[in-house]
Formats: structure tokens, sequence, C-alpha cells
């Protein structure tokens, strides 16, 4: 009872919209176990990879984030609109959140950090009324960038319209269990994935990098994330668009940047210059001093 008293989700008012429609989700993600079928399973890997690795991982974290690299303008907005499909709300507000995690992480002020409750930093942030990414207007300085641009301007407002429109493209093709497990069970697992990153990787795992938060390495979070999970390498490189730094840290979203650098779509990737003295190694208590700068990276 102490560490539900403690959390802060337990001292804010519900925001009921996003509440009701997560919590709808959740019951059709129920439901889909009920209506299983081969095409329904294959349906839902694939839009868990569009929506998760291409959507969120490469586009809204890597790209609009941190601008790890750069790509032509279609595929920007192609990636945005991947991730709209995730039900994670529109790039303005995800991408300034994430921003101030980074300028505030583990500190006052961070939206989703563990030191105001495990639940509250997996997803008590996201379904109070005064979740930071609530707050779109106070966030907007954060993205300048984005703000320039109209696409991104209108998508964060219209962000639902995308997964209404496939949701019933998919039930019109597939019927009840295509929509179930397309949309319902893969809105849920795709969210509570980058929930754990959120929460998880600040509580669980091993620190390669002193950087003065709790950032962790997580291998079970960067399997359901497609990379994500390499946390504590992410905030030691944020502008990094790798985080698997060791050929054993599996890192997906990595792979796909790396296609498209290969067929040049991708350009001006930015990685970490390791030293050769300080390649990553298994053990934990690694220190990022053997590191220069973040730079343009034309290979591994």
């Amino acid at each position: 009872m102490r560490m539900v008293a403690r959390d802060r989700t337990f001292t804010q008012p519900l925001n009921w919209t996003i509440a009701f429609f997560l919590g709808l989700c959740h019951v059709g993600a129920v439901a889909a176990f009920f209506f299983f079928t081969w095409k329904a399973l294959a349906l839902f890997v694939f839009l868990w990879w569009l929506t998760g690795s291409l959507g969120i991982g490469m586009g809204y974290h890597r790209l609009l984030t941190h601008r790890g690299y750069k790509c032509p303008k279609w595929v920007e907005y192609f990636l945005t609109v991947c991730a709209t499909l995730s039900l994670q709300g529109g790039p303005i507000g995800w991408v300034a959140t994430h921003r101030l995690h980074h300028q505030t992480s583990d500190q006052e002020g961070d939206p989703h950090s563990p030191r105001d409750g495990g639940f509250w930093a997996h997803m008590g942030w996201v379904i109070t009324g005064e979740a930071n990414h609530n707050r779109t207007t106070e966030l907007l300085r954060y993205v300048p960038d984005l703000r320039k641009d109209k696409f991104h301007l209108w998508i964060s407002k219209w962000h639902w319209v995308p997964l209404v429109a496939l949701s019933v493209v998919i039930f019109a093709l597939g019927g009840w269990s295509c929509l179930l497990w397309g949309t319902f069970l893969r809105v849920v697992v795709g969210s509570h994935a980058t929930y754990f990153v959120n929460s998880a990787t600040h509580m669980w795992g091993s620190q390669r990098f002193q950087t003065g938060d709790n950032s962790t390495n997580n291998f079970c979070i960067a399997m359901l994330t497609w990379g994500e999970g390499w946390h504590n390498n992410h905030h030691a490189h944020p502008q990094s668009a790798r985080h698997g730094l060791a050929w054993y840290e599996f890192d997906l979203n990595w792979y796909g940047i790396s296609v498209l650098r290969m067929l040049g779509l991708a350009w001006d990737v930015k990685l970490p210059r390791l030293k050769s003295d300080a390649a990553p190694q298994p053990s934990p208590a690694e220190s990022p001093a053997g590191l220069a700068e973040v730079a343009h990276a034309s290979g591994d």
C-alpha cells in the first residue's frame, strides 16, 4: 500500500478520454485470443514491426527526436504516419516529451521517471490529466523544428485518423479476427513495449556508461522494442542512430536505418566514434571517457 501511496499516478486526476480508449484497447486485446487465426497473427507481427520499428523507433525517436540521420521528406512523413498507427499520439507531443525527458532524466521535471513511482513511469503519466503530453502548448518550445513543418502540425492534431482508416480497411478485408489482432492487440503490445522503455529500463538492467541517471541496458526490453532497450547506451549518446553498440546487442531499428543508407535514403548518419581501446564489453562497468563526440559517420 505504501508503494501505491507514493506513486504519483494516484495523486493526479484521470484523463477519462485517454483512459477509456486505452481500456477499450485492452478489452479488445484480451478478446483477440478468442478469435485466433494464422492470418491475423501474421498481420499482427507485420503491423507491430511497421509501427514499432519503422514508426516509433526509426521515425519518432531516432529521426524526429534526436535527428540521428537525415532522409528525404517523403520518407520522414511515411515513418511519421507509421508511428501514428501505434496510438501513441502525434509527433509534436511525443518528440517534445522525449526531449524533455533527456533534459531532466530522473530529476525534477522528468515526465516519466520511476522516482515518481513505477506505475507512473510506465503508464500513469499517460492516463492522468496532468501528464506533460497533454500540455502540448507548453511543450512547443521543445520542438521548434517540427513547428515549422505544416505536415507535422496537421498530423499532430489528427494523429488518430490513420489508425481509424487502417482499422476500417482491416475489418472490411479480414473481419473481427484481423481487427482484434491487427489493431487492438497490436496497439496494446506496442504501447506497453514503449512504456517499458520509460519504466523498466530506468529500474532494471546494467549500466555500461555513467550517465548521471538510472538508465540501463535491458535485453528483454530491447527484444520487445526492436532495439530501443539499450537505453543506457542511448542516454550516453542520445544523437547516435545506433543504440546496440556491441555485436550481441540486437538493434533492428539500426539495421533498418542501415538499409535506408544503402538505398541512398538516409545520410548524415550519426554514430559514437569508439576508440580502439574503448570498444563495448559485456561488463557494465565501462566509462564514456573512451568515446569521442558523436560524429557524422559513413559506416559502422
